[in-house]
């Protein structure tokens, strides 16, 4: 690989892999995406029996910017024969397990993927960026990046000491396939993946316990809101709307907006309250359950048996238990990626808590040449809103960052019809400037239905 990229891609997620479908309707931009696994794959640590998207499967890869791609999962369902089938079942969302096998089947037709490469630096040599992998003696060059190397599993500081195998987060439990018979479990962590958790102990699915205590910081186990209204938060025109807030406001927004991104699905729940039901009735309180709503981990022992200290949030009381395995289902964190060197960290404009300050087309604020831009996914949280690290607006934001990259409209953003007025009046800008596709893109369109377009570097 001895040309110089127009983008590389570090890291080869969901988000980064959307990006790379949609630029096969650019070949003229020499482009390359790298990740250190030997194969695509998508979290596979968390793929627990039943598991389902919270989100609609024609928000896919491609779908929202360009419905006529090969890569979308509805052309996935008919090239594996099951368009039919899948329709009849009248799902409105997929299961965790298909949707990763779809992922893994667009990889598979991308020739602008390269896996096992680990980024060991990334350096800025004043006009491209540098960068060098793990067991290779030539960096790779590029004039623009996409950090897409995702989120790091959040410990919370009361459980770090006991990290181990038998106090672990979530994200690796598929891969444990932990032996929990006899054993008292602790979840850590009431939102959509404790209560996954907690359901799948309760079925029995690695052994039959002697009992689960499930803790929350939340005040209950709280449903997810994708209410029509609350789900226009999930739109384009929003999106830029919050982008244009004062960073103390956007703050305030994310927090009250939670259960919009981060609740527990209402089937979940059910599925859950009924399973509880059926365990008393049937099981006879064996193994014994106790969900504990509103409750802080403040201290946990090192050492097995595990004693947890926690603060009931509703009366102020200090409380013990003990485990001998706890699952932290707590979330992930955002860190910048450690392969960034001294030098690019200290050029990079953060917010006050530390992350990328994002313009609006995902670009991290910088000093570098305005010509040379380094855009990050799943890292605009603050600056995009509860919206931007979920999959509803992952293709428009792939598309967003391919119009900025190529300096033109290849692919639509803009909304035509909007239900709410977020401001006093629509900005000019709100509205849609492209009403036709540009003769090229029209081309490459065609070109795509007849098959993917070659990339090769």
């Amino acid at each position: 690989m001895t040309k110089t990229l127009d983008l590389a891609g570090l890291g080869i997620g969901p988000f980064n892999l959307s990006i790379a479908a949609l630029l096969q309707e650019a070949p003229e931009l020499k482009t390359a995406f790298f990740d250190q696994k030997p194969r695509f794959s998508w979290h596979p640590g968390m793929m627990l029996p039943g598991v389902r998207l919270q989100t609609s499967y024609l928000k896919d890869l491609v779908t929202g910017v360009a419905p006529w791609s090969p890569y979308s999962f509805l052309n996935y369902l008919v090239q594996h024969g099951r368009f039919y089938p899948f329709m009849n079942t009248g799902m409105a969302s997929v299961s965790r397990a298909e949707f990763a096998d779809y992922m893994g089947w667009v990889a598979s037709r991308l020739d602008n993927l390269y896996f096992n490469r680990a980024v060991e630096r990334v350096q800025f040599d004043g006009d491209h960026f540098q960068i060098r992998f793990a067991g290779e003696a030539e960096p790779v060059t590029a004039r623009n990046l996409c950090l897409g190397t995702g989120k790091t599993p959040h410990i919370p500081e009361a459980c770090q000491a006991a990290a181990g195998d038998h106090c672990f987060h979530n994200m690796e439990l598929a891969l444990r396939q932990p032996d929990v018979s006899g054993q008292r479990v602790t979840v850590v962590g009431g939102g959509q993946s404790g209560a996954e958790v907690v359901l799948s102990l309760l079925q029995g699915d690695w052994g039959r316990p002697r009992a689960i205590t499930w803790f929350s910081r939340r005040s209950n186990f709280e449903p997810l809101d994708e209410t029509p209204f609350t789900n226009e938060y999930f739109t384009p025109q929003y999106v830029d709307t919050f982008h244009g807030l004062p960073e103390d406001r956007r703050l305030t927004l994310v927090a009250q907006q939670k259960l919009a991104s981060d609740g527990i699905s209402p089937v979940t729940l059910e599925a859950l309250h009924q399973r509880l039901y059926e365990h008393h009735v049937a099981d006879g309180g064996s193994p014994a359950v106790s969900l504990q709503p509103d409750r802080t981990v403040e201290s946990m022992s090192a050492d097995r048996p595990f004693r947890l200290e926690t603060v009931n949030g509703l009366d102020g009381t200090r409380e013990s238990s003990e485990a001998d395995r706890v699952i932290l289902c707590t979330g992930f964190e955002s860190r910048l990626p450690a392969y960034l060197d001294d030098d690019l960290r200290q050029r990079l404009d953060t917010d006050s808590d530390g992350q990328l300050r994002l313009g609006p087309d995902f670009e991290a604020r910088w000093d570098g040449p305005i010509d040379r831009r380094i855009y990050a996914v799943n890292a605009g949280r603050h600056s995009h809103g509860i919206a931007e690290p979920q999959m509803s607006l992952m293709c428009w934001r792939s598309a967003r960052i391919i119009n900025h990259l190529s300096d033109q409209v290849l692919f639509p953003v803009t909304a035509s019809v909007n239900m709410v007025d977020w401001t006093a009046v629509q900005r000019e800008s709100d509205r849609p400037t492209e009403t036709h596709q540009t003769d090229s893109h029209q081309a490459a369109r065609h070109e795509s239905e007849m098959g993917a377009t070659s990339n090769t570097i």
